[in-house]
């Protein structure tokens, strides 16, 4: 099926050459790097490896997301999200894009050196994050991995909205909602290959991405209160048993 990998980036003029040119050739039918206020030469490199560059000025990954969706191809059936910072291996997409029995592929970075290669405050979220969705909507995800694939009518359901930190957070809380074939699969995850990250760079970062996923899970919560008198047609996809459903 044709697919489009979606690449949100900030200020990655250090990474997103070699995280381009790592993407196996003929994998994608469209690459879209969305130029997310960039300060340095991240746009006009991407855009000489040769990628689709959008500029989006608002900041935020969501919103970076959105502006990339807003712009593909009318033949794109399913979209991958990879980070700028090159810690997830491009390649990895191959075998992701066999599982043709999900509709979402969360990746799970727990092999190789993946843990070692997450800060403290990156678990310690995961597992806070991870342990709400497990306690109030009971699907038992093990991390919120960046890297991630869905079906392009699978993306349309969840009507996302999300345009900050919790835009990965909404994603995997409205797929249990939507009764989504979700499937995780483990990766090795290594350092990015160059400057320093938006969220685990900083205390401050660390600490605003943090409040904005607990925000985003809060939120969804109450808006299912709210509409749990008025539910909506019951989805066609039936919810899939996966070994991580508790």
């Amino acid at each position: 099926m044709p697919l489009a990998i979606i690449i949100p980036a900030r200020n990655e003029a250090g990474c997103i050459g070699a995280v381009l040119q790592r993407i196996p050739a003929g994998l994608a039918q469209q690459i879209i790097v969305v130029d997310n206020g960039s300060t340095d030469a991240t746009g006009l490199i991407a855009l000489q490896a040769g990628a689709e560059v959008y500029r989006e000025e608002r900041r935020g990954y969501g919103q970076a997301c959105l502006t990339g969706l807003a712009h593909l191809r009318d033949e794109i059936d399913v979209i991958a999200v990879l980070d700028a910072d090159g810690s997830d291996d491009p390649q990895l997409l191959q075998k992701l894009l066999q599982l043709d029995d999900a509709d979402f592929i969360v990746t799970v970075r727990t092999l190789g050196l993946a843990k070692a290669n997450l800060s403290p405050q990156q678990k310690f979220g995961n597992w806070l994050a991870c342990s709400l969705i497990r306690l109030i909507w009971g699907y038992r995800y093990k991390d919120l991995g960046p890297l991630r694939v869905i079906r392009r009518d699978a993306l349309d359901r969840l009507q996302m909205r999300d345009p900050t930190w919790g835009w990965n957070v909404e994603m995997q809380i409205k797929a249990v909602q939507h009764r989504l074939r979700i499937r995780q699969v483990d990766i090795p995850y290594g350092h990015r290959i160059a400057g320093e990250s938006k969220i685990s760079g900083s205390l401050i970062g660390t600490v605003k991405a943090g409040w904005k996923i607990l925000l985003t899970i809060a939120k969804l919560r109450l808006c299912e209160n709210r509409t749990a008198h008025h539910p909506g047609p019951v989805p066609h996809v039936r919810a899939r048993e996966d070994a991580t459903r508790r």
